[in-house]
């Protein structure tokens, strides 16, 4: 692929123009797209597969999410119609309903049905499926349009927009319309992170291991795919035959785990937690599986074992031309059905683990235009941008002086899910507890965190937004790179395009209030906190002062006493030099009574405080937050 702007397009088509251009149709991008509309803006959404949906509708049946008040807005109306969807088709007491998990798990179909749906609810929505990119124009530093070519038609077509996005898994219009980018893993020292560039670790004691040397490179996470398996006979499509380029000696190194011990059920299952699955302590276990609805299995490719044979498959994928790429999948596409075709029919296996292996098949029911097969290839990470601000390995950790990570006034999003990478090399000699690059759910050490808007701007380009190929480390991206959180930045990226064409302002300089303010509106979750939840009156005006550092861990205490000092405290960050007007008012000590706060908010006082003894009593801290948020004194638009 040309790497290139303004890349040359023969016969060049009549142009159609929208508000906002989203290339990508993963769910980060029906985010973005589903929020312009919302707001009123037209849209081109834009995707290379004839399927929408990407992972979480071509084989990623459940969502990868640790806290779920962490994650709200589209993902969670998201999570909401899977739920509406099952008991609609079975009924609230049926199986199905306690295997989808109050909607976070789910059958592939079901997903590309309701991101289908969220899609064809807006009319301002231009669906594109089918088409691949082929340029980038731009005046300037700013992107003007795209050009995209029909895969199935060959057609060319130009989409012109006002402010383009970039919600694919490659990072592809970024790359086109010039924006840096980085690719591979960073040094320890580039950004002092203590588990970057070159690491070796034990996956049980998380203990760093002999040839651990923090060195950076350029290599990356396995891409695999993500299955769709059943175990009901009457929906199962069975391989009959090895896939083209098969080589049962690819596979032969998951018998050495085997015989060696290193199949057994992950630590949690140790401690007797989680789903028990029958494949354990056997070969079979090469595939990590989880039920969902329907007797079905989403199925991942076990990283544990050192015969795992997907590492080292994909350097040339990123920056691949379009036939690269599409070799590169079909490899990894016969990798994957070849080790499924072994574990079910090599004599090697013993006969009852072969037995076992022959339970599960791909689902007749899914993929149904593809073989059967998913049509997305797991990219975990490829290129990242480099943004205003570049996230990293001490983002996501406990910040110097907090009980949570750092602070971020722009942030638009909570992280929440642990560190977590594949492993980017085959076995080596002398490494026998697990493949260099691994590092197996930091959950311990990650904490909820917050994103920063700035990560979705890249340096040197204007009019784009990019919330998926974001600017982080690659320790930082092994956390965001999961579709949940994707969701929240792509409805970020929306919201923010909508307002830079209502302030007529360029992406870049987009008031953060105001989108915080929006994104609050439509349910998004800016920070966690531990004991507060969205029932809570004063929800929205706790989460946006949680980025302007009122709170220095999880704990919003939103109904205890306000005293002065936390008063004068706020009051200095919310509103800086303007907040000197204020300490006469609050001098002291004790706690804030509503007569104090009568003369600094005259007529703002909530319902019921007018009685004398209301007058007299403390304000709460979320009353006070609350109030402080709808006066709106802080905004600086």
């Amino acid at each position: 692929m040309a790497w290139s702007v303004g890349h040359a397009v023969a016969a060049k088509p009549a142009p159609r123009q929208f508000d906002v251009v989203v290339y990508g149709g993963t769910p980060g991008g029906i985010a973005a797209a589903v929020a312009a509309a919302r707001l009123g803006r037209t849209v081109a959404l834009a995707e290379y597969h004839p399927h929408l949906g990407g992972m979480a509708a071509s084989g990623l049946g459940k969502s990868d999410i640790e806290n779920r008040e962490a994650i709200g807005g589209l993902f969670r109306e998201f999570v909401q119609r899977v739920y509406q969807h099952y008991v609609r088709a079975y009924g609230a007491g049926h199986e199905n309903i306690k295997l989808c998990r109050d909607g976070y798990y789910y059958e592939p179909s079901v997903a590309e049905h309701v991101f289908g749906a969220l899609v064809a609810e807006e009319p301002r929505i231009h669906l594109f499926l089918g088409h691949r990119l082929e340029g980038v124009e731009r005046f300037g530093s700013r992107v003007m349009a795209i050009q995209l070519t029909d895969r199935a038609t060959r057609k060319r077509l130009e989409v012109r927009g006002l402010v383009f996005i970039d919600a694919t898994y490659e990072g592809d219009l970024a790359a086109y319309a010039g924006a840096d980018y980085r690719l591979g893993r960073e040094s320890r020292a580039e950004f002092n992170e203590l588990h970057a560039g070159v690491v070796y670790m034990d996956y049980e004691t998380r203990v760093f291991l002999s040839g651990t040397t923090g060195e950076g490179d350029r290599r990356l996470p396995a891409y695999t795919f993500r299955l769709c398996l059943t175990d009901d006979p009457a929906n199962s499509h069975v391989l009959h035959r090895p896939p083209p380029e098969y080589d049962r000696t690819r596979y032969l190194g998951y018998l050495d785990d085997w015989r060696e011990g290193r199949m057994g059920p992950p630590r949690q299952m140790k401690d007797g937690m989680g789903y028990y699955s029958p494949t354990f302590n056997t070969v079979v276990r090469a595939l990590s599986l989880a039920p969902i609805p329907n007797r079905k299995f989403d199925v991942n490719m076990n990283p544990r074992p050192l015969g795992f044979p997907f590492c080292e498959e994909n350097g040339p994928y990123p920056e691949g031309d379009w036939a690269t790429r599409e070799a590169v999948t079909t490899r990894i596409r016969n990798l994957t059905l070849g080790l499924l075709y072994f574990l079910q029919n090599d004599e090697a296996i013993p006969a009852e683990q072969r037995q076992l292996a022959r339970r599960y098949h791909l689902a007749r029911d899914e993929f149904v235009d593809h073989g059967h097969f998913p049509w997305q290839l797991y990219v975990r990470e490829a290129r990242r941008i480099i943004g205003e601000y570049t996230l990293s390995e001490n983002d996501l950790i406990v910040g110097p002086g907090l009980g949570r990570p750092r602070i971020h006034g722009d942030s638009v999003a909570a992280g929440e899910y642990p560190i977590d990478s594949f492993p980017v090399r085959k076995r080596e000699p002398g490494h026998d507890v697990a493949l260099e690059g691994y590092i197996l759910m930091l959950d311990e050490y990650t904490h909820p965190y917050q994103i920063p808007y700035r990560i979705m701007v890249p340096r040197r380009v204007d009019g784009l937004l990019v919330p998926v190929a974001a600017s982080t480390t690659h320790i930082a991206y092994s956390s965001i790179r999961l579709e949940p959180t994707w969701m929240a930045l792509g409805q970020a990226a929306g919201t923010a395009a909508h307002l830079a064409l209502e302030r007529c302002v360029p992406v870049r300089q987009v008031p953060v209030a105001a989108l915080q303010r929006e994104l609050l509106r439509q349910g998004q979750v800016l920070t966690h906190f531990t004991d507060i939840d969205r029932q809570d009156p004063a929800y929205a005006g706790l989460q946006f002062f949680a980025a302007r550092g009122f709170f220095p861990d999880y704990e919003a205490r939103s109904m205890d006493p306000l005293d002065r000092a936390t008063a004068r405290q706020w009051f200095a960050i919310a509103l800086g030099d303007r907040a000197a007007s204020m300490n006469d008012v609050l001098a002291g000590d004790g706690y804030v009574q509503r007569s104090s706060l009568a003369s600094l908010f005259p007529g703002r006082l909530p319902a019921g405080s007018e009685t004398s003894a209301n007058r007299q009593a403390p304000i709460a801290r979320g009353e006070f937050c609350r109030l402080l948020y709808e006066t709106r004194l802080p905004d600086a638009e």
